[in-house]
């Protein structure tokens, strides 16, 4: 399916479309699987979408656009250390800009490896930090089911992201 009235005209609404599809991956890491004793802990779908949209489109998810969608991840979850998710979010896109060219156009095992690296970095300096904070060890546990989760959904992540990008912005 292809949406050719979006591509004859592609101004700010196409444009839009990464920093759209990233706040509604932040949203939708947001919803509760309902799992006993791990009830908080979501795939980081928004995790997804910076991956994507920075290796295949930067230009169109400037920083300024991370670190509203991280800031607006850390006041859904009610983290007690709002910046968390925005730094995070930043310290990927800024590793992946200096990395797109090993990413872009690879076979989609390379691109999810490389998510997996990434997704490895960023629970553990998660956990760093929010340790740091509360001035304790946290346990792992949370953050590594976050961890598998948020690579086990990758694929369809990765999909959708990639079906938006064909659908909107082919010609922008």
């Amino acid at each position: 399916m292809r949406f050719d009235f979006f591509q004859r005209d592609a101004g700010l609404p196409n444009r839009l479309v990464p920093f759209t599809t990233t706040l509604l991956f932040a949203i939708i890491s947001e919803v509760p699987l309902h799992i006993p004793a791990l009830s908080v802990v979501t795939p980081a779908f928004t995790l997804m979408a910076v991956y994507h949209w920075t290796i295949y489109r930067s230009e169109l998810l400037p920083p300024i656009a991370v670190f509203a969608v991280g800031l607006l991840l850390d006041l859904l979850n009610g983290t007690q250390y709002i910046g968390t998710s925005s730094l995070s979010l930043l310290l990927v896109r800024s590793a992946l800009l200096s990395q797109r060219r090993f990413l872009v156009n690879r076979p989609f095992p390379i691109l999810w490896s490389g998510f997996l690296l990434v997704t490895a970095a960023v629970i553990f300096f998660e956990w760093a930090l929010v340790s740091f904070l509360h001035g304790e060890t946290l346990g792992a546990q949370p953050f590594i089911f976050e961890a598998v989760m948020t690579v086990a959904s990758f694929p369809v992540g990765s999909y959708l992201l990639a079906w938006t990008q064909r659908g909107f912005l082919m010609r922008v």
